[in-house]
């Protein structure tokens, strides 16, 4: 699920950019980022808390591997 909320924050890097340079604190911040990208406050913090170098394709896809793996793993593979 952090995965997914990182890989989803990196496609959507404009509109997160924006919310959290419109949002006035970061608790705001939070709750905007998770209603855009439809996460929790974990998946929220784990975004902010995203440093602006990990916005990189290299890294987006090392990350979205990353996730399909985890995904594979789990019984239902969801």
């Amino acid at each position: 699920m952090i995965l997914d909320a990182l890989v989803q924050a990196m496609d959507r890097r404009d509109e997160v950019f924006q919310i959290i340079e419109d949002s006035e604190n970061v608790d705001e911040a939070m709750r905007r980022v998770g209603d855009l990208l439809g996460v929790g406050e974990l998946g929220s913090r784990v975004v902010l808390d995203l440093q602006v170098r990990r916005f990189t394709r290299d890294q987006r896809q090392a990350l979205a591997s990353h996730a399909e793996e985890l995904r594979s793993k789990l019984p239902d593979g969801h």
